[in-house]
């Protein structure tokens, strides 16, 4: 058992210290040095997808959803399911979908962490 005061104590040692932990997402965190072949965030470039949809088969996540627009078949990346495996990316006979070095996926709404 602590003795008597003890937390008090502790409230007035700590009470003027610096915070511990930033304000995230409301505060930028400092850069990190990510490391060789880091996978982040996808980057899809719609000018390039041929509708070949060899992304949405070989995605372990089923992160990847094909729809239809004007231009023909494409995917749409829902980032909250994607585990950053790179699969799409590798097999992308074209080169449409990259894996960026961003890593702050977060958001308060699960829309937001589509890649259209």
């Amino acid at each position: 058992m602590p003795r008597p005061g003890y937390m008090v104590s502790e409230i007035y040692k700590n009470l003027l210290k610096k915070r511990a932990t930033i304000l995230y997402p409301f505060k930028e965190r400092e850069l990190v040095h990510l490391p060789k072949g880091f996978r982040g965030r996808i980057i899809f470039n719609r000018d390039k997808c041929i509708g070949c949809q060899m992304c949405f088969r070989v995605c372990p996540a089923q992160a990847i959803k094909i729809i239809e627009d004007e231009r023909g078949k494409r995917p749409i990346f829902f980032m909250y399911r994607c585990i950053y495996c790179g699969s799409c990316a590798e097999y992308c006979p074209v080169k449409a979908i990259e894996l960026s070095d961003i890593f702050e996926n977060i958001a308060f709404n699960k829309k937001d962490l589509l890649v259209k």
